[in-house]
């Protein structure tokens, strides 16, 4: 079986970016017919140009939101 291959980030004013390259047998397994879930939004094109290819975006600093959030929670116990 093939590696799932993960691009860098990219980013804009809103969002981050990353897209991943499935190995065709693991895209084969993926349902056609609902998105993934949070925080990761994606596929952004449906249907993808390329069925293993996966293009995701989030919130900028969605991480250290929370990250900020567990934290704050632990210091609220």
């Amino acid at each position: 079986m093939g590696q799932i291959q993960y691009s860098e980030k990219y980013f804009d004013d809103t969002y981050e970016y990353r897209h991943v390259v499935l190995p065709p047998e693991v895209a084969k397994l993926l349902p056609k017919n609902r998105l993934l879930s949070e925080p990761w939004v994606g596929p952004l094109c449906n249907p993808p140009p390329e069925p293993h290819i996966m293009l995701f975006r989030r919130p900028l600093n969605y991480q250290q939101q929370q990250d900020n959030q567990a934290q704050q929670d632990i210091l609220a116990k």
